[in-house]
């Protein structure tokens, strides 16, 4: 039996992508376990899927200035140390990593130990830690077919990003009963982020009387962001954080708001979801989601509303505008001819694996 090890984490983001390889990796037979970290938001995710979880040190990589940044170059140094035991104990025939900064030292230690390591990037720019990991992986996997050039050394290849089946497969009938609304109004999801996005839910809350008007609303809000004061709004739900719930949700949805995550809206065009993304700012990230979000507005998938020119009455008159023009978004999206990544991404594992 092979046996692989994922890693990624730091957001839900360079979780979930592992886990819609996990069943293709079972039923071809792969023995599975993860290297995260001991408070990351993947342990949760990943425990919660039976799946040996193994716990590394690992400083954050950041872009700013901040005097952790001098500390924590040893804690990645002892992750490198602590993933390298892991490797030699556990004896991976290949090694899958999503990203985020808790991925650098297992990739880093699976190099030391002559373990293949594939990558996979979600985004149009490599983030930080898949562009440091880099020159130690056999293959980047890329969503985008801009990103090809950005990888060096031909290793890029692009897959798209693997989808959850599940995702695939919710149900409209149950995502109703889980909202528990009381008439049949069209339904407006918020999805903010696995950490939620203070931005969108102010203005999602400030203009909810409006919204109400002609929508349900469900919202996700991220954890810690609840409103106790809008728990009995009729026609307005929020959730912290969901994950079972969340196909079913998703397919009972009609238009959506989200970040502009890759993840997030390589799910919404699977499901041809029609939507508004209001990317991350540059303020508060690289840019990687207005990269995003503009590729996807190019093709005619999505509506993009940028943070800085955003106000309360643009957003309810774009929800509206969204809502009259669905169709043509539906359409636009049916032609994509993007599939989802999970076949070629399990091929080029085989590929490599350690025989």
């Amino acid at each position: 039996m092979k046996k692989i090890i994922l890693t990624g984490g730091g957001s839900a983001g360079h979780v979930t992508p592992n886990l819609a390889l996990v069943p293709k990796l079972r039923k071809l037979g792969y023995e599975i376990e993860y290297i995260g970290t001991k408070n990351g938001i993947e342990r949760k995710i990943i425990e919660s899927e039976n799946i040996k979880y193994n716990i590394i040190s690992s400083g954050k990589l950041r872009r700013y200035f901040d005097v952790k940044n001098f500390t924590d170059p040893f804690k990645v140094l002892k992750g490198v140390i602590q993933a390298f035991f892991i490797m030699k104990k556990e004896k991976p025939n290949i090694v899958f990593s999503k990203g985020g900064f808790v991925s650098v030292p297992v990739v880093i230690a699976a190099y030391l130990s002559r373990i293949p390591v594939i990558a996979h990037e979600s985004d149009i720019t490599p983030g930080l830690a898949n562009r440091i990991s880099a020159s130690y992986c056999n293959k980047i996997c890329v969503t985008f077919p801009e990103s090809l050039n950005k990888i060096k050394d031909k290793k890029g290849v692009l897959t798209g990003t693997p989808i959850r089946e599940e995702i695939l497969n919710g149900s409209k009938i149950i995502g109703r009963r889980i909202c528990d609304f009381r008439d049949n109004k069209p339904v407006l999801l918020i999805i903010g982020g696995s950490l939620g996005s203070k931005f969108i839910n102010d203005m999602v809350r400030n203009s909810l009387d409006k919204l109400l008007q002609k929508y349900n609303v469900v919202h996700i809000c991220g954890k810690g962001n609840l409103d106790s004061a809008l728990l009995k709004k009729t026609g307005y739900i929020q959730f912290e954080y969901i994950n079972e719930e969340m196909p079913h949700i998703m397919n009972f949805a009609d238009i959506v708001i989200s970040r502009a995550g890759a993840n997030a809206i390589f799910e919404l065009l699977a499901l041809k979801k029609p939507n508004i993304l209001i990317p991350l700012s540059k303020k508060s990230s690289r840019g990687d989601q207005i990269l995003n979000a503009a590729s996807f507005e190019k093709s005619g998938y999505s509506m993009v509303l940028p943070e800085d020119t955003l106000n309360l009455d643009l957003l309810v008159n774009k929800v509206d505008e969204l809502y009259n023009c669905r169709n043509e978004y539906i359409n636009k999206m049916n032609k994509s001819n993007i599939d989802n990544g999970v076949d070629k991404i399990i091929n080029i594992i085989n590929k490599y694996s350690i025989k």
